[in-house]
């Protein structure tokens, strides 16, 4: 009984590490934070057709900081408020 146990001990760590790794939060964040280097890049010398056709706005540049931003929100949100794994899932039998 202690083998089976043990088994189920490690299948719960198992599921918590997955629920964590794939937290949507993290898969968010961690696209607006490379989407917003690479606009802000983009954006830092605009060329003057481009400025001209943004009416005088640096938007590529706005837009960067404005994802980068976004995209570090999430994720201090994930580190602040981590998943928490219920301890029994929904609909198994209480032992």
């Amino acid at each position: 009984m202690s083998d089976l146990h043990k088994e189920v001990s490690e299948l719960e760590r198992t599921s918590a590490t997955a629920a964590r790794l794939f937290d949507i939060r993290r898969i968010i964040g961690g696209l607006f934070v490379v989407y917003g280097v690479i606009v802000t890049i983009a954006g830092i010398s605009p060329s003057d057709a481009d400025l001209k056709k943004a009416e005088g706005v640096h938007i590529n540049l706005w837009t960067g900081l404005a994802m980068l931003a976004l995209g570090l929100f999430f994720l201090i949100w994930m580190k602040l408020r981590p998943v928490q794994v219920p301890d029994q899932a929904p609909g198994t039998p209480e032992s």
